[in-house]
This record gives structure tokens, sequence and C-alpha cells, in this order.
């Protein structure tokens, strides 16, 4: 069975587009970057300058989205997730180690590092979409599976 993915360029235009006009409004209003894995630090480990209040209303909107959009359209989202939990435990260790080894998540350096410039977020960026495209190659290719 060959997997397929769906090509949705207007969709993906305006969704990129959402996320870069939100990473700018978050920095112009609080001068923190959209990087989901320091928005969650700042939740769980919040600090005196850290605003978690404002952690946790970007959490719940990224909660909230798929809700909204299904309100708004009368469409429901759909997003495949592997029913293999010991695989996705796996999985959502390895992003968070990566996400805390790379000093960021491809977010905060995709979205934002790129955005300023930053030579560090350029190599993080380049990394994690190698990472990303080898996964891709070794699911489809090599185990057979999915992704």
């Amino acid at each position: 069975m060959a997997i397929e993915t769906e090509f949705t360029p207007l969709a993906s235009a305006v969704g990129g587009a959402l996320i870069g006009v939100s990473a700018v409004l978050l920095l112009y209003s609080s001068g923190r970057i959209a990087g989901v894995s320091g928005i969650i630090r700042r939740l769980i480990v919040p600090s005196s300058d850290s605003k978690p209040e404002l952690a946790l209303a970007f959490i719940v909107g990224l909660i909230a989205a798929p809700f909204v959009w299904t309100a708004a359209t009368g469409s429901a989202v759909v997003q495949s997730v592997s029913e293999n939990l010991p695989l996705a435990a796996v999985a959502g260790l390895l992003v968070g180690f990566g996400a805390a080894f790379g000093g960021g998540c491809t977010s905060g350096h995709g979205v934002c590092g790129l955005s300023r410039l930053s030579k560090r977020s350029l190599v993080a960026t380049i990394v994690f979409m190698a990472v990303a495209a080898l996964t891709v190659f070794v699911s489809r290719h090599i185990v057979g599976g999915g992704a």
C-alpha cells in the first residue's frame, strides 16, 4: 500500500502566513520567541519573568484550534496518529530530547530563528529537516510501514 500525502498549497500558504503573523505578534507583544518547547518550559517551570499566563494561553490556543476550525467550517480536522503507543512514546521522548539538545524546537529555530538570521537556528533547522527526511524515507521505504 502506497502512502500518499495530499498536496494543499493554498491551505499550507495560509497556515504558514498565520504562523508567521502569530510569531511576530508574540514577539512584538511580549518579547518572546514563539518556540513551542520554550513556551511549554515557561508553563511547567515558571520564573518571575516567564509570563506563564501567556504560555498557558498559547497552549490552550493550540488545543482549541481544531475545534474552532470545525465549528467555523463544518468540516473536521483530519489527523492521523499512530495507534502504536510504545512507538509514539519513544518518538515523543526523542523529540523532547532533540528539542532540549538543540536548544529549541522547529518552531523556535525554523520560524523565529531563521527570520532573525540566526546561524545557530540555520544549523538546527537543517539538522531537524534532514532527520525528518531520513525518518520518512526509512519508515516508508525500508521498514515499509507508514509515517
